[in-house]
């Protein structure tokens, strides 16, 4: 056997917890992080931002002596990075869409624009309206970067949608970020991409950025993640990033034990620091909870409960699905945003209602999803709403008489 370093970053707690019909228990996350932490995984990602509860965990494990490993999942605003740093973690991963697709819908000017307010990034947009978004992202990105790098952290960035990104605007990404980070994590955040297609582009990137850290995070929508990442890492990638048992939104993450034990059995690699038989106690816990990924290309896997996903995709089918069937299914739960309601009002009851009843409803239903341990579907959020059980509603029909 060969010993190869490779940073292995798990995301079983976080985007793993974002698959509808996944509810993680403290004691539940609790155990699942020791769990993880024994399999000798450099990184945990954590999201402490998304509720009070989440914040109280990622302290809990820092006490506990899982400080080193647990990284703060974080967007980009300085409030949330002062907020990971109070957690205690050393590390952090501060994400950010990277391409125009996505640059596009989430540009709060051009959501209002009369001119571009309607359309998506297919629809011959000015190459100076994209030229401004790149240049945008940039900046911000850099501001945030220096400052989380002002607070000794150290910093892995992530990429999102980073698969459908333009080549040479990606290198400039990698060549303007890298002096601050750790990793450039590279996310195939709808799983467009393929065995062939990855070995190439993971080896030109390294070419035309003189071979920076990247690391990858592959989702498995085609059910090519395995693959694709065994691919990135012959072609140099540095780092890896999944869950366990492949757990995660739609059809799910790479899974990291299916990459660790194949890069072993297929070419004799060994990760430094990994210990394989405590990758097998954490998938046995997970079944022991009856939690297993969506398979590809199932109907379950066309369900999204992710309010930033729901959000783009209110504008822009194509932002968070590459099969041009079917309609997604919206969930409601933890993980939801206003944007949840909003596509539930607009495009099932045709009652639009203000951002404020939307963000109100949110919260309502995040305090319900962690009270019952669970996700609800729009026909069970429907009937919440009709018989009150969803309380805000009652405050809605006030100000409606």
């Amino acid at each position: 056997m060969e010993t190869i370093r490779l940073k292995i970053s798990d995301e079983t707690l976080r985007d793993g917890e974002q698959q509808v019909g996944i509810f993680f228990e403290q004691a539940i996350k609790q155990k699942l992080a020791h769990l993880i932490a024994q399999t000798g995984v450099h990184q945990i990602a954590l999201m402490p931002a998304i509720h009070a509860t989440e914040e109280h965990l990622v302290k809990t494990l820092v006490q506990a002596g899982l400080g080193e490993r647990i990284a703060a999942s974080t967007m980009m605003m300085r409030s949330l990075i002062d907020q990971a740093k109070a957690c205690g973690v050393q590390q952090i991963i501060l994400f950010h869409a990277v391409s125009d697709r996505l640059l596009f819908l989430r540009d709060s000017s051009l959501r209002h624009h009369p001119l571009y307010q309607t359309k998506t990034i297919d629809d011959a947009i000015p190459s100076a309206i994209i030229q401004r978004l790149r240049h945008n992202m940039l900046e911000t990105v850099l501001k945030h970067l220096r400052y989380a790098a002002e607070l000794g952290l150290k910093i892995c960035f992530a990429a999102e949608d980073a698969s459908r990104t333009d080549f040479d605007f990606l290198v400039e990404c990698i060549q303007t970020f890298t002096p601050y980070l750790d990793q450039f994590l590279l996310c195939d955040t709808v799983g467009t991409l393929t065995s062939e297609k990855t070995y190439i582009w993971i080896h030109d990137l390294l070419e035309c950025t003189n071979a920076a850290p990247l690391s990858v995070h592959f989702h498995n929508d085609m059910g090519l993640a395995l693959e694709n990442t065994i691919q990135a890492v012959r072609a140099g990638a540095t780092g890896i990033s999944g869950t366990f048992g492949g757990i995660g939104e739609r059809a799910g993450n790479v899974a990291l034990e299916q990459v660790l034990n194949g890069l072993r059995l297929r070419f004799g690699w060994e990760v430094a620091g990994i210990d394989y038989d405590a990758l097998a106690k954490v998938t046995q816990y997970l079944d022991q909870l009856g939690i297993q990924a969506n398979p590809p290309y199932s109907q379950q896997a066309q369900r999204c409960e992710t309010g930033i996903h729901v959000n783009s995709m209110l504008r822009d089918r194509q932002s968070y699905t590459i099969f041009p069937y079917g309609e997604p299914e919206i969930w409601f739960g933890k993980c939801s945003g206003a944007s949840n309601f909003q596509y539930l009002f607009e495009h099932h009851f045709q009652r639009p209602l203000s951002r404020d009843q939307y963000e109100r409803l949110r919260s309502t239903i995040k305090i319900l999803s962690i009270q019952q341990r669970r996700s609800f579907s729009l026909s069970e959020v429907a009937e919440m709403l009709r018989t009150g059980l969803l309380q805000i509603e009652a405050e809605l029909r006030n100000e409606d008489d």
